[in-house]
């Protein structure tokens, strides 16, 4: 099992604010982060958008490294 530490250039609100706006079935809930427990919040996006953890870690560092554009 890896790690999934994230590096986050923006705080977490400012990026969870954008998440939702690119995926609208997104909760609070679901984005509840919780400093040192990454990968459970890794593990519930993952399942919840049908993507990998690692993907779902990239998702997120590219939309706080790059305001609002994810790649």
């Amino acid at each position: 099992m890896g790690t999934y530490a994230l590096k986050l250039e923006r705080p977490w609100d400012y990026v969870k604010e954008l998440l939702k706006e690119n995926d609208y079935r997104l909760t609070d809930e679901d984005l509840l982060y919780v400093p040192g427990k990454e990968e459970e919040l890794l593990e519930r996006l993952a399942i919840k958008m049908s993507r990998t953890k690692d993907e779902i870690r990239m998702l997120i560092e590219s939309i706080s490294a790059n305001d609002r554009l994810a790649f």
